[in-house]
């Protein structure tokens, strides 16, 4: 392998500190004068590698502290493992890489305290509803266990929906455009109302008014309107036209309902379970794809579960600790609801 190889002028970051990680253990593992030559050459083939390098010593010599701390054995010092020719210049190429590297920890703390100062964080806990007055006069809804973070400031308005689902009305200001972050998604609107829900493998997007912008990864750049939505992942997004019925579907938890329209019972608990501590569980396969329509409220699962049992071949059982279970009835009246 040669230093200034493959590693040193890829510019990743990530690859230049595992190279200084490998390369410094190396030089703690009883080094040949070919490998100290190596080592110092690849050191002051790049400024990077240095810093890199730097930050791995200064790494090594944290850990072996605590474990000298640990195990009272303390293990030969740098200078004397490698030759006095080679201790003076990584010594004067460490020196300049650690001086390098305070003043990039002195600008990134910088960054970090402009970045995140200000941030305000909403969330609320299972089977919890809030509406938000922001700021800025927008307003934010949160359904059940969401939560989110909020920065304002004099160029721009950003909320960053970490879990659950958000919605929002947005106050008209063209100089300060509102950006949601949702996962890889980038949301901007200036004035309309949008739902947007965080799915385990892809992000929701619904706008009830206005437009909004969508950029996601590599994915160009796609404009949503009212009466759209799309389907968000990393590396693409799919726009969709919403017929009044889905849209009225996809925001009924605004009026802490919710609504069915032909979804299966997996399907069907799954939008309750969002709301319920216990779990509402099935625990038959042949259960699972009976369909349900209807409308009912977030906070009381027993009219849903009332319906599945006039309705559909289901048995309730209930669990000592609040759960539900769902069986598949072959014969007989159904039982009374329990929940």
């Amino acid at each position: 392998m040669r230093a200034s190889g493959p590693t040193s002028s890829c510019g990743n970051r990530d690859a230049i500190e595992a190279e200084a990680a490998r390369l410094l253990a190396r030089l703690n593992a009883e080094p040949t004068a070919e490998d100290e030559a190596e080592i110092c050459a690849w050191i002051e083939a790049d400024p990077r590698h240095a810093v890199a390098f730097a930050r791995a010593e200064a790494a090594w010599e944290a850990a072996e502290r605590l474990k000298s701390a640990a195990a009272d054995v303390t293990l030969p010092p740098l200078q004397q493992i490698i030759s006095e020719e080679q201790q003076r210049r990584l010594s004067r190429n460490i020196m300049a890489a650690a001086a390098v590297a305070v003043l990039l920890f002195i600008v990134a703390a910088i960054v970090t305290v402009r970045t995140f100062s200000g941030v305000e964080r909403y969330e609320t806990g299972i089977g919890q509803m809030r509406d938000i007055a922001l700021e800025d006069g927008s307003a934010l809804h949160l359904n059940s266990d969401s939560e989110v973070e909020a920065r304002f400031t004099s160029n721009g308005r950003k909320v960053r929906i970490l879990k659950g689902e958000a919605s929002f009305e947005i106050n008209h200001d063209p100089e300060r455009p509102f950006d949601v972050e949702a996962r890889a998604a980038l949301i901007r609107a200036v004035g309309t109302a949008f739902n947007v829900r965080l799915r385990p493998s892809l992000v929701e997007l619904t706008v009830t008014h206005g437009s909004v912008t969508v950029h996601s990864g590599n994915s160009l750049q796609q404009q949503v309107s009212a009466g759209s939505g799309a389907v968000i992942q990393p590396r693409s997004i799919a726009l969709t036209r919403l017929g009044p019925k889905l849209i009225e579907q996809r925001t009924a938890w605004r009026e802490q309902m919710v609504e069915l329209d032909g979804e299966t019972i997996e399907q069907a608990t799954g939008e309750f379970n969002r709301y319920r501590k216990a779990p509402i569980l099935i625990g038959d396969t042949r259960v699972s794809a009976l369909r349900i329509g209807g409308r009912f409220r977030t906070t009381d699962s027993r009219e849903f579960l009332s319906a599945l049992q006039l309705s559909l071949p289901v048995r309730v059982v209930r669990g000592e600790d609040g759960s539900v279970m769902l069986l598949y009835r072959d014969a007989g009246p159904a039982e009374s609801d329990t929940d």
